[in-house]
């Protein structure tokens, strides 16, 4: 069987990824790598902020769930 892969998350994205999911399946917190990811995360959030203003996609979103 073969499968092919259409994303466009890097390989090195993928490897970090792979990684925290295997230290969080130990149980192993790592402080520097959670700091590190929070200063990454709160950058992104402002970058989205500024690119598009203050995105209110949560409220429509569960409210046309509740209607269906």
């Amino acid at each position: 069987m073969t499968t092919e892969s259409h994303t466009t998350v890097s390989p090195e994205l993928l490897a970090e990824l792979q990684h925290a999911a295997d230290q969080a399946a130990k149980g192993v917190r790592d402080p520097e790598a959670m700091r590190k990811a929070c200063e990454r995360m709160d950058r992104m959030r402002e970058e989205i902020q500024k690119k598009h203003g203050i995105l209110d996609i949560g409220v429509p979103a569960i409210r046309e769930l509740r209607d269906e």
